[in-house]
Protein backbone atom coordinates (compact mmCIF):
# COMPACT_ATOMS: atom_id res chain seq x y z
CA UNK A 1 0.00 0.00 0.00
CA UNK A 2 1.49 3.33 -1.30
CA UNK A 3 1.39 6.15 1.22
CA UNK A 4 -1.38 8.04 -0.83
CA UNK A 5 -4.00 5.35 -0.54
CA UNK A 6 -3.15 5.19 3.55
CA UNK A 7 -3.50 9.04 3.54
CA UNK A 8 -7.37 8.40 1.47
CA UNK A 9 -8.18 5.32 4.20
CA UNK A 10 -7.08 7.21 6.74
CA UNK A 11 -9.36 10.26 5.92
CA UNK A 12 -12.25 8.13 4.92
CA UNK A 13 -11.79 6.50 8.47
CA UNK A 14 -11.83 9.69 10.19
CA UNK A 15 -14.87 11.14 8.33
CA UNK A 16 -16.75 7.73 9.16
CA UNK A 17 -15.92 8.20 13.07
CA UNK A 18 -17.00 11.85 12.94
CA UNK A 19 -20.39 10.92 11.42
CA UNK A 20 -20.66 7.96 13.53
CA UNK A 21 -20.16 10.64 16.52
CA UNK A 22 -22.30 12.94 15.26
CA UNK A 23 -25.05 10.09 15.47
CA UNK A 24 -23.88 10.18 19.44
CA UNK A 25 -23.20 13.43 20.16
CA UNK A 26 -24.97 15.50 17.54
CA UNK A 27 -21.97 17.37 16.19
CA UNK A 28 -20.58 16.77 13.14
CA UNK A 29 -17.49 19.35 11.75
CA UNK A 30 -15.92 19.71 8.67
CA UNK A 31 -13.16 21.16 6.69
CA UNK A 32 -12.70 22.25 3.42
CA UNK A 33 -10.24 19.33 2.37
CA UNK A 34 -11.37 16.17 0.47
CA UNK A 35 -10.41 12.83 0.79
CA UNK A 36 -7.51 13.40 -1.21
CA UNK A 37 -6.18 16.46 0.88
CA UNK A 38 -7.12 18.85 -2.04
CA UNK A 39 -9.17 22.04 -1.50
CA UNK A 40 -12.68 22.29 -1.63
CA UNK A 41 -13.89 24.57 -4.31
CA UNK A 42 -14.46 28.26 -3.15
CA UNK A 43 -18.40 29.08 -3.25
CA UNK A 44 -19.48 31.42 -6.21
CA UNK A 45 -20.38 34.41 -5.26
CA UNK A 46 -23.92 35.52 -5.69
CA UNK A 47 -24.36 37.55 -8.68
CA UNK A 48 -26.62 40.73 -9.40
CA UNK A 49 -29.47 39.92 -9.87
CA UNK A 50 -30.11 37.41 -7.09
CA UNK A 51 -29.31 40.22 -4.35
CA UNK A 52 -31.86 43.02 -3.44
CA UNK A 53 -30.75 45.97 -1.18
CA UNK A 54 -32.64 47.96 1.12
CA UNK A 55 -32.87 50.96 3.19
CA UNK A 56 -32.40 50.54 7.07
CA UNK A 57 -32.74 53.64 9.62
CA UNK A 58 -29.32 54.11 11.36
CA UNK A 59 -29.23 53.87 14.66
CA UNK A 60 -28.42 57.24 15.22
CA UNK A 61 -31.70 57.94 13.49
CA UNK A 62 -33.66 55.91 15.43
CA UNK A 63 -32.22 57.13 18.68
CA UNK A 64 -33.11 60.79 17.14
CA UNK A 65 -36.61 60.07 16.75
CA UNK A 66 -37.32 57.80 20.06
CA UNK A 67 -35.78 61.31 21.87
CA UNK A 68 -37.82 63.48 20.04
CA UNK A 69 -41.14 61.55 20.65
CA UNK A 70 -40.22 61.31 24.41
CA UNK A 71 -39.50 64.98 24.34
CA UNK A 72 -42.94 65.43 23.09
CA UNK A 73 -44.52 63.59 25.83
CA UNK A 74 -42.80 65.19 28.02
CA UNK A 75 -43.58 68.47 27.29
CA UNK A 76 -47.13 67.26 27.35
CA UNK A 77 -46.48 65.88 31.37
CA UNK A 78 -46.98 62.40 29.92
CA UNK A 79 -45.37 59.36 31.05
CA UNK A 80 -44.59 56.98 28.14
CA UNK A 81 -42.16 54.62 26.53
CA UNK A 82 -40.96 55.02 22.92
CA UNK A 83 -39.80 52.02 20.30
CA UNK A 84 -38.09 51.97 17.19
CA UNK A 85 -38.22 49.03 15.36
CA UNK A 86 -36.42 48.60 11.99
CA UNK A 87 -37.98 47.48 8.61
CA UNK A 88 -37.74 43.95 9.82
CA UNK A 89 -39.72 44.43 12.71
CA UNK A 90 -36.62 44.08 15.32
CA UNK A 91 -36.31 46.42 17.85
CA UNK A 92 -33.26 49.47 17.43
CA UNK A 93 -34.11 52.02 20.53
CA UNK A 94 -36.53 51.35 23.57
CA UNK A 95 -36.55 54.26 25.78
CA UNK A 96 -38.88 53.91 29.12
CA UNK A 97 -39.35 57.35 30.21
CA UNK A 98 -39.50 58.22 33.88
CA UNK A 99 -42.89 56.90 35.40
CA UNK A 100 -43.84 55.50 32.47
CA UNK A 101 -46.01 52.14 33.35
CA UNK A 102 -44.21 48.55 33.32
CA UNK A 103 -46.42 47.37 30.49
CA UNK A 104 -45.29 50.31 28.28
CA UNK A 105 -42.41 49.14 26.70
CA UNK A 106 -43.33 46.46 25.08
CA UNK A 107 -46.75 47.90 24.11
CA UNK A 108 -44.58 50.38 22.24
CA UNK A 109 -42.30 48.14 20.61
CA UNK A 110 -45.51 45.77 19.46
CA UNK A 111 -46.95 49.16 18.06
CA UNK A 112 -44.16 49.76 16.35
CA UNK A 113 -43.78 46.02 14.92
CA UNK A 114 -47.51 46.59 13.82
CA UNK A 115 -47.09 49.98 12.08
CA UNK A 116 -44.47 48.80 10.21
CA UNK A 117 -45.83 45.78 9.19
CA UNK A 118 -48.34 47.22 7.27
CA UNK A 119 -47.00 50.44 7.11
CA UNK A 120 -49.49 52.32 8.56
CA UNK A 121 -50.54 54.42 11.85
CA UNK A 122 -51.29 51.50 14.22
CA UNK A 123 -55.17 54.08 14.53
CA UNK A 124 -55.63 52.78 11.36
CA UNK A 125 -55.46 49.34 11.29
CA UNK A 126 -57.17 48.99 14.45
CA UNK A 127 -60.05 50.23 12.10
CA UNK A 128 -59.60 47.45 10.06
CA UNK A 129 -60.49 44.70 13.12
CA UNK A 130 -64.23 45.38 12.39
CA UNK A 131 -63.93 43.69 8.94
CA UNK A 132 -60.72 41.19 9.97
CA UNK A 133 -61.12 40.75 13.59
CA UNK A 134 -58.00 37.88 13.39
CA UNK A 135 -55.71 40.29 12.72
CA UNK A 136 -55.24 40.77 16.23
CA UNK A 137 -53.90 37.10 16.54
CA UNK A 138 -50.79 37.72 14.69
CA UNK A 139 -48.18 36.81 16.90
CA UNK A 140 -46.41 40.44 17.87
CA UNK A 141 -48.96 42.97 16.94
CA UNK A 142 -50.96 45.54 19.02
CA UNK A 143 -53.74 46.83 17.36
CA UNK A 144 -54.10 50.11 19.45
CA UNK A 145 -53.14 53.72 18.28
CA UNK A 146 -50.02 55.22 18.77
CA UNK A 147 -47.28 53.34 16.30
CA UNK A 148 -46.33 55.52 13.50
CA UNK A 149 -44.21 54.26 9.75
CA UNK A 150 -40.96 55.70 8.83
CA UNK A 151 -41.15 55.55 4.86
CA UNK A 152 -38.36 56.00 2.19
CA UNK A 153 -40.09 56.13 -1.26
CA UNK A 154 -43.55 55.02 0.08
CA UNK A 155 -42.09 52.18 1.80
CA UNK A 156 -41.53 51.30 5.44
CA UNK A 157 -38.42 51.28 6.53
CA UNK A 158 -39.01 51.61 10.41
CA UNK A 159 -41.62 52.81 12.50
CA UNK A 160 -42.07 54.41 15.97
CA UNK A 161 -44.42 53.10 19.13
CA UNK A 162 -45.13 55.12 21.80
CA UNK A 163 -47.39 53.67 24.92
CA UNK A 164 -48.20 55.01 28.68
CA UNK A 165 -50.51 57.85 27.99
CA UNK A 166 -54.06 58.19 28.44
CA UNK A 167 -55.05 57.82 25.21
CA UNK A 168 -53.91 56.05 21.64
CA UNK A 169 -54.33 59.52 20.18
CA UNK A 170 -51.78 61.06 22.52
CA UNK A 171 -49.70 58.04 22.17
CA UNK A 172 -49.45 58.42 18.22
CA UNK A 173 -49.61 61.66 18.72
CA UNK A 174 -46.11 61.86 20.22
CA UNK A 175 -44.93 58.91 17.65
CA UNK A 176 -45.28 61.01 15.06
CA UNK A 177 -43.19 63.76 16.68
CA UNK A 178 -40.84 60.89 16.55
CA UNK A 179 -41.16 60.22 12.75
CA UNK A 180 -40.99 64.77 11.85
CA UNK A 181 -37.73 64.54 13.89
CA UNK A 182 -36.43 62.51 11.01
CA UNK A 183 -37.35 65.36 8.27
CA UNK A 184 -35.06 67.60 9.48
Amino acid sequence: MNLTKKNKKLALSATALAIAAAGTFGVVTANAANATGAAAPAAAPASGQNLTTSTHLTVTAATKAAQAALNAAVKENQKVSVAVVDRDGNTLVTLRGDGAGPQSPESAERKAYTAVSWNAPTSELAKRLAQTPNLKDIPGTLFLAGGAPVQAKGAPIAAVGVAGAPSGDLDEKFAQAGVAALGK
